[in-house]
This record gives structure tokens, sequence and C-alpha cells, in this order.
């Protein structure tokens, strides 16, 4: 009995709400980003982005709890305006891309609303062949029709991961142990 009901449980949290709507990221019209941070020796921030990414998401605005998201990253777009960093963080000292092809986050839950109206999502990231729990604090920035007869809701958030949690050990000093991410995403209803 108590299986039966945490299969039921478990289907009711994923299963999309029947108000619900799709949405495909919109990374074509460049009207969502993934940007990153990381301290550079403590003196300053080296910047940059993935500029190949997609995903969909189910969002209602009714019920945002019940709504779940997933984004595929490829990690070898990484661009910090530097090519030749930008080899190094591909090679096996950091993303190692030519085995590792993929960076995904898999949305699990959504936390109850905070004053002001943003909320914890939780999910799982998969780095460098690494899936680990993640929380990104999120804004809902708005939603409304388009010029162009669409229907678009956008969300802004962050989050900040330690790179040895992602079996990424490169020693870059102690004011360089964690990477700051930004995202910033806005769907098209489907």
């Amino acid at each position: 009995m108590k299986k039966t009901m945490l299969t039921l449980a478990a289907m009711a949290f994923t299963s999309t709400p029947a108000l619900a709507a799709d949405y495909i990221i919109d990374n074509k019209g460049a009207h969502a980003s993934i940007n990153f941070k990381i301290q550079h020796l403590g003196y300053s921030w080296l910047t940059g982005r993935f500029n190949n990414f997609d995903g969909e998401f189910s969002y209602d605005a009714d019920e945002p709890l019940k709504s779940t998201i997933t984004v595929n990253i490829d990690p070898a777009s990484i661009d910090s305006n530097h090519a030749e960093r930008d080899k190094h963080l591909r090679s096996d000292d950091f993303l190692h891309v030519d085995k590792f092809k993929t960076a995904k986050f898999v949305s699990t839950k959504i936390s109850d609303p905070k004053d002001g109206g943003g909320f914890d999502l939780h999910g799982n990231l998969t780095l460098h062949g690494v899936t680990k729990p993640v929380i990104i604090d999120v804004d809902k920035v708005g939603e409304g029709k388009d010029p162009w007869g669409g229907y678009r809701v956008g969300f802004a958030g962050d989050t900040k991961i330690a790179l040895k949690d992602f079996g990424i050990d490169y020693d870059l000093g102690p004011a360089s142990t964690h990477v700051e991410l930004e995202l910033h995403i806005e769907g098209v209803r489907q």
C-alpha cells in the first residue's frame, strides 16, 4: 500500500497539469542566455556564456508549483571572449567536451513562492559527466502576447556551483572554487 501511494504521489508530481502550457525556450531569437562568472585569482571576474542550448518547460500561472523545465547545453559552446582560454576550458582540465558532449538541467520540484514572487527551482544538473542536485533562485520577469501573435513568459535565475562537485579539480586558487550561473529564459508557448 505504501509503495502504491508513493507511486501515485510521484505520478501526480510529474504529471503536466491540464491547464499548463508547454513552452520552447527562445534561443533562436537570442531571448535566452546562460551566463557564468568565476573569480580570476581573487582580483577580478572572468565572465562568459554558453552559446548553444535548448529546452522546454511547462508552466501554468495559476499553479506554478507544478511547472517543469528541461534545459540541454552544449558545453563545447562555452565562450569567454578569448579563443585560447575557451580551448583550455573545453579540454580535459575542465569540461572535457570530447568525452562529455552534453550538459543538462532537469527540474524536480519548485518551492512555495517567496515574498516578491520568486521561488526556488530544484533540479539535477549534469555537467562533466556528474549529476548533482542544485537549487536555482528564480524570479518571473513577465508574460503576455508578443508582436508576432504568440504568447511568451520569461524568468531569470541564478545559482552557484562548486567545481569539485562536478569532478573539475583544476586548481585556480582559493578564490576560484565556485562558478556563479545567471540564467535568462524566455519561452514561446506552443
